[in-house]
């Protein structure tokens, strides 16, 4: 089992890699975003608590998102491939809560994946983005409150995952399967697990 996470800022490429991620080692995939972004759109109690913080730009309280993923883990681990992480945790205190998660389910996390790229590059491709998806949290206002938000409160989980000896750092800029190979080599240096394809 390969449990993981995939961190950056937003933009930074965590949904594409993702789904590199999944199909090279048979992953399951929990991107809180898209489980918020669903309930949002069904209209559901979570949905409309989800979506008055989501609106601002600022994060879903801690409690709420570990309901959720309490809720989602035990199918998702049944097969013993191991999931990846999407977006989530953003806070230590969340990061904490996932560990204390991943015991509960008899697992840990394997790997932090790092993707690292430059401010001006994230906020290019989250404009290009908004344009070409029409997403409504893709806009210039909500953007920098988004960045403002992260390295706040999300990254300082990178210095809290160093500690643990878990982040493996990638540079996120450049070719897609350029930045995955980078992301291939560091998870087979640090857990001796090789892609299945």
């Amino acid at each position: 089992m390969l449990n993981l996470v995939i961190f950056g800022a937003p933009g930074s490429g965590k949904g594409t890699q993702s789904a590199k991620l999944i199909d090279a080692y048979g992953l399951h995939h929990i991107s809180t975003g898209e489980v918020l972004r669903k309930e949002i759109a069904a209209g559901t109690e979570l949905g409309k608590l989800a979506d008055s913080f989501i609106s601002k730009g600022q994060l879903i309280p801690d409690d709420l998102m570990i309901r959720i993923l309490d809720d989602m883990l035990p199918t998702l681990l049944a097969d013993g491939q191991g999931v990846v992480f999407d977006g989530f945790p953003r806070t230590i205190p969340q990061a904490e809560a996932l560990e204390k998660l991943l015991l509960k389910h008899g697992t840990e996390l394997h790997g932090v994946i790092g993707l690292e790229v430059e401010e001006p590059e994230l906020v290019t491709r989250m404009l290009k983005r908004g344009a070409e998806t029409g997403r409504a949290d893709d806009n210039e206002e909500t953007i920098k409150n988004r960045l403002k938000v992260y390295h706040a409160q999300t990254e300082p989980l990178q210095k809290y995952y160093c500690e643990k000896g878990t982040y493996l750092p990638v540079e996120g800029s450049g070719v897609v399967d350029e930045i995955f190979g980078r992301i291939a080599g560091g998870i087979e240096r640090h857990t001796g697990v090789k892609p299945r394809k």
